[in-house]
């Protein structure tokens, strides 16, 4: 630009026509919405069946591209599957494979599945991720997904009850950090969540009671009536009758995901930080990173839930009936409701941090009777050791019982 003139607008200093303090202000302000689908679909898998094709972008004819991240174990039992489903359909699918425990829930293995966006080349509105697996990899890909070009669309087949339930079907993505249980993450919605029972037939039965804990959490907080429906079908939730999807298991799957979505659609973001789903999560995400042998997700929230229902019942929201019934259908399910390293100690550490994350307040949800749910902010350090006492005291009762009948 040597030996060229910038004209000036007549008028304009350089040095006066600065604004003068408080200076210029903008104010920006945009919505976007959320919308997204969650199905119920049989039969996912049947080549004839055209619903993952369409959720993936095809289906019309012709060939297209997607990005399947998988978990291990699923990739192993359902890969035959898949693959006939892909061929028939025209689909020309990148496999990524991710192990599903919560020991590989760490930054690496998402920045492993950005990487094999990358490697695909995947366009950024066009080509889907296609995410299946438990909670840990529907995790793992939604916060990938929410990284890569700050944003490309996917899509979760949940194939764990737990999955089906709870972690496919919000918006929250997370990944843990240090030993912090999603400590990282975002707010970043698939575009539709596809459920099929089917895949519960091979999951083993420990993962059955892992799903069935945070189906008890919404009888608890919402619905007694699926309480009820819990009860009567304790010992007859099996994988097959998962798979089956009867009349009565229908109901607790469709109650439980209702109920959930209920409770998530207006207060996606978290705005609200008194949450009545956050049941039975204030001491157990400190559980789950340090029991050893590890515990699932599901069982610490039984053991958290066990403490708030003593917590409940000491502060008169809950009567020891019904405390007694809520317990014992934690139990009946083979849910644990005690944990050696759930101390008093770890339970103040955890709730210390839990009043960090719920922005200096405890906000902890007790039942308040059964179907129904308060919000506690002046717990004391006392009272958490006596919730410890009466559940440690009520599980000693119980087994003398047993023991006595057994005679």
């Amino acid at each position: 630009m040597s030996g060229t003139e910038i004209s000036r607008p007549a008028g304009l200093n350089p040095l006066t026509d600065l604004p003068k303090p408080p200076g210029l202000h903008w104010n920006v302000r945009a919505k976007q919405p959320v919308a997204y689908s969650v199905s119920m679909v049989r039969g996912l898998l049947d080549p004839e069946n055209p619903t993952l094709a369409r959720a993936c972008g095809g289906g019309q004819g012709g060939s297209f591209r997607c990005l399947l991240v998988i978990d291990a174990v699923v990739d192993t039992l359902y890969r035959d599957r898949f693959e006939e489903y892909f061929d028939r359909w025209q689909i020309d699918a990148t496999w990524q494979i991710v192990q599903g425990d919560e020991d590989s829930k760490y930054l690496e293995q998402a920045v492993r599945v950005t990487e094999a966006m990358s490697r695909m080349g995947i366009l950024r509105r066009a080509e889907k991720v296609v995410a299946v697996g438990g909670g840990v990899v529907l995790d793992i890909v939604g916060f990938a997904a929410s990284m890569y070009r700050r944003g490309v669309p996917y899509v979760r087949v949940p194939t764990t009850l737990v999955g089906q339930i709870d972690a496919g079907i919000g918006v929250k993505t997370g990944i843990n950090y240090g030993h912090h249980k999603n400590r990282l993450g975002s707010y970043f919605a698939p575009e539709l969540a596809l459920i099929d029972p089917e895949f519960l037939r091979t999951i083993d039965p420990r993962h059955v009671a892992n799903g069935i804990a945070e189906i008890i959490k919404m009888a608890l907080v919402k619905d007694a009536a699926l309480f009820d429906l819990l009860e009567a079908t304790v010992g007859s939730i099996t994988p097959d009758t998962l798979a089956g999807c009867g009349s009565a298991v229908s109901e607790v799957l469709s109650r439980a995901i209702s109920g959930m979505l209920d409770e998530l659609e207006p207060n996606l973001w978290e705005q609200v930080l008194e949450r009545s789903v956050d049941y039975g999560h204030t001491f157990s995400p400190s559980l789950e990173l340090r029991a050893d042998p590890p515990l699932l997700h599901g069982e610490a929230v039984a053991v958290d839930m066990a403490i708030c229902l003593a917590l409940a019942h000491l502060r008169g929201h809950l009567s020891r009936s019904d405390t007694d019934r809520a317990l014992k259908l934690l139990q009946g399910f083979q849910l644990p409701i005690a944990h050696p390293i759930f101390t008093r100690e770890l339970l103040e550490e955890a709730l210390a941090d839990a009043v960090k994350h719920r922005d200096g307040l405890q906000r902890v949800p007790l039942t308040q009777g059964i179907g129904s749910v308060v919000f506690a902010n002046d717990l004391t350090a006392e009272e958490l050791g006596r919730a410890l006492e009466f559940v440690d005291s009520w599980t000693a009762a119980t087994d003398s019982e047993l023991v006595g009948a057994a005679v």
